[in-house]
């Protein structure tokens, strides 16, 4: 038992953590929250996922890539071009010089469907699309840069320029893309109506359990040999280099998984909301998700989550109360995370949270380790 919980969530602070978590967005938000309340955590939970994601590739791995809003929106693009196909069936489009296309491709007076749409009339191949095209995307980009060991700030640029660049692409692409407005008036799945306020209150729960799902395969990584080499790259990538390891392979697999999770949540996002806009994609949304990351703890993956709700309800909040001013706000609650707390939220409850640790350790005694103990041996 004492391995398992160790293996999964770090110990007995992390099990406290991730059930705390659990409690929260499954239990106490869906009873005090009405219908809307509770689709805007539903959103700001599919940024969770890319926050999350900068914990593992930024935090451990020492990438900071200000481009995941690519694989966010991707990931989103995905699911869009399989709902809007679903949308544009020859009845719903009997109105269109060519029936049976999205409504923007006929304004733009395509006459047929593109190829690189047609595998989209499949949910199968759509949900593998969703995890396979930005992962694919991220490791063109990071075997590229990595293997001529381009690092650091160079990364973060040139990500952020890709972001820039995929950004202008779309919107100039309308007629295969939507262009500006993106790809809207997405209403079923599978037959089954993604507006109603059921259905919203089926897919907030389904965001919930794939995002606990993908915090602990996380901790997984983060607790195995591979997590160990991140940290040890993240500190000393000379000596890893010089040991003996592929410092490249390393950093493309993590960037990889970075990317995958950041999708997923891409396409929760396009189902809870309805729609995918190239204003997801772009430099300023990818920043943002930084930020995330950066308040919630960029070491912490339960923190990385409080970050994400606890960014975007403030935005949320100050945009409804202070429409002219919420930019400022925004940026005056960033510069207060990094002056008053540098290691985010989790550094808050690492620095404050011992009673509370006290009481847990407490109230769930764990077997002591024997003498002989391999954690033992490597902690003489």
């Amino acid at each position: 038992m004492n391995q398992v919980v160790n293996k999964l969530f770090g110990g007995r602070g992390g099990l406290a953590g991730f059930v705390l978590l659990a409690i929260l967005i499954l239990i106490i938000l869906p009873t005090v929250l009405d219908g809307f309340r509770l689709n805007l955590v539903g959103k700001y939970l599919t940024y969770a996922f890319v926050a999350v994601s900068l914990v593992l590739c930024w935090g451990y791995g020492g990438i900071l890539s200000l481009g995941q809003g690519i694989f966010f929106g991707l990931g989103g693009y995905c699911m869009a071009m399989f709902l809007k196909l679903e949308a544009s069936s020859p009845a719903n489009t009997a109105i269109q010089s060519t029936p049976g296309i999205p409504d923007f491709m006929d304004w733009n007076q395509l006459t047929a469907l593109p190829w690189f749409w047609k595998p989209f009339y499949s949910l199968p191949l759509t949900l593998v699309a969703i995890i396979a095209l930005p992962t694919l995307f991220a490791w063109l980009i990071s075997f590229a840069l990595f293997k001529r060991r381009v690092g650091g700030v160079y990364f973060s640029i040139i990500t952020q320029a890709i972001a820039s660049i995929l950004t202008i692409l779309i919107i100039g692409q309308q007629g295969y893309t939507g262009g500006i407005n993106g790809i809207t008036d997405l209403r079923t799945l599978m037959g089954w109506d993604i507006r109603t306020d059921e259905a919203k209150w089926l897919l907030y729960f389904v965001t919930c359990a794939l995002l606990l799902v993908v915090i602990l395969l996380s901790r997984l990584i983060l607790t195995s040999k591979l997590g160990l080499l991140l940290v040890a790259l993240r500190d000393q990538e000379d000596r890893m280099r010089f040991s003996g390891y592929d410092v490249a392979n390393i950093k493309i697999f993590i960037f990889c998984v970075a990317a995958a999770i950041s999708a997923i949540g891409g396409a929760m996002f396009t189902l809870q909301v309805g729609f995918m806009s190239p204003s997801f994609v772009g430099v300023v949304p990818s920043i943002e998700m930084v930020i995330y990351a950066a308040v919630g703890g960029r070491y912490s993956l339960i923190g990385a989550v409080y970050g994400a709700l606890l960014v975007n309800a403030a935005k949320t909040m100050f945009s409804e109360s202070f429409p002219e001013l919420w930019l400022y706000l925004m940026g005056g609650l960033f510069i207060a995370a990094v002056l008053f707390f540098p290691r985010g939220l989790a550094g808050l409850v690492e620095r404050y949270g011992s009673p509370v640790m006290r009481f847990i350790n407490k109230r769930l005694p764990m077997p002591a380790l024997r003498r002989d103990t391999p954690a033992v041996r490597s902690a003489k």
